[in-house]
């Protein structure tokens, strides 16, 4: 069953009644529920927002563009079979959204090259399916240099990881690990624990007899929340900082200023981003939603780049046939609110920030 809750619910405009034909669909897939819920209202505000902007353009291939909302955080194989029923029955036309690498997996052979599909989370990279176009900030563009950095700027080389027990953390843990050799450093602990978790306990008494002087968080949502809660109670965040590639400023805001002490993330977008092209989305987000909306942040807007990439693609190849997308797809770049970027292998390349948590609000510090 397609969800129907959420913001998008409200936003979003009735499909035209005089040119149904016309319409072209996509499938919106965002967490609704779990532990990724939290950010799920932001990245269909974001996609709502994209959408309006590409129909003012006159619509991709001339059909007006409208979503339908799916919600990504339900079981894995519960939404590959409804993104797989809507694919079957030509009720949509493409697939975007951010949801976690477990259900990208089992989505995109459903797909199976039927229609583009547009995946806009950071992964852990490595995504082969021809038919998967990938917006997202990978390991060794956004890990990588943050490592480094964190090396040469605070002197940090001594790193445990704490993940939520899925293909992302799994894979990124294993590319953490290189990096960190590279750099001289030490890998103190590894902990992973089930998505969902709340209790922290067993595994922040084994970091403070880690050693290590840096907690690397592959969380999600509401687990990395309860995550900061519990470490700044322990009064881990005294001596040892933590950095996470996936830290958005509703979490933020849900860890609460006192547990954001030594916190940094990495993105190739805040909403604190001082640059002409993220004030301007900014204001064009708030005008349209309000001053009440769900915080901007790097995981609402990829949903934005996600609707935005899937129109360049279709303009560029003047079809909406993925194999022709594809060859065509090299090159292709455009200005968004991460700034320029350009497609190379299926992968938009782009600029990627590190920031510090100063209190409910990210401080963009580096360009990495």
């Amino acid at each position: 069953m397609v969800s129907s809750v959420g913001p998008l619910a409200e936003y979003s405009p009735p499909p035209p009644r005089s040119r149904p034909a016309g319409t072209l669909t996509v499938a919106l897939v965002v967490p609704l529920q779990g532990p990724a819920g939290i950010f799920g209202p932001s990245c269909e505000l974001c996609a709502q927002l994209a959408v309006e902007e590409v129909n003012r353009e006159h619509g991709v291939l001339g059909r007006e563009v409208r979503l339908v909302p799916v919600d990504g955080g339900a079981p894995p194989e519960q939404v590959a079979d409804e993104v797989g029923a809507l694919v079957a029955a030509g009720t949509v036309q493409a697939v975007t959204g951010w949801h976690i690498s477990a259900v990208r997996e089992v989505v995109a052979p459903r797909i199976a090259g039927r229609v583009p599909y547009v995946y806009t989370p950071l992964y852990e990279g490595g995504e082969r399916a021809p038919w998967v176009f990938l917006t997202g900030e990978t390991p060794g563009r956004q890990l990588r240099p943050a490592l480094a950095w964190f090396a040469s700027e605070l002197g940090v080389r001594r790193w445990a990881i704490v993940g939520d027990d899925y293909v992302w953390p799994r894979r990124s843990a294993r590319a953490i690990r290189s990096y960190i050799d590279d750099l001289g450093g030490e890998l103190c602990a590894e902990f992973f624990v089930g998505l969902g978790t709340q209790d922290f306990g067993g595994v922040l008494r084994r970091l403070a007899r880690s050693g290590c002087d840096g907690v690397l968080m592959l969380l999600v949502g509401d687990d990395a929340v309860a995550f900061n809660r519990a470490f700044a109670r322990a009064g881990l965040d005294e001596d040892r900082i933590r950095f996470s590639p996936l830290m958005d400023e509703n979490m933020l805001l849900a860890t609460g200023a006192d547990s954001t002490r030594g916190l940094f993330a990495a993105a190739g977008y805040f909403e604190s981003l001082p640059t002409a092209d993220s004030l301007d989305f900014g204001t064009r987000y708030h005008s349209r939603f309000g001053a009440d909306a769900p915080v901007l942040n790097s995981l609402g807007e990829s949903c934005y780049e996600g609707v935005r990439l899937f129109t360049e693609l279709a303009r560029r190849a003047q079809s909406l046939d993925v194999r022709r997308m594809r060859e065509l797809s090299d090159g292709l770049g455009y200005d968004g609110p991460r700034g320029p970027v350009e497609m190379r292998d299926r992968h938009l390349r782009q600029r990627v920030f590190l920031a510090a948590a100063d209190g409910l609000e990210f401080d963009v510090i580096h360009r990495l």
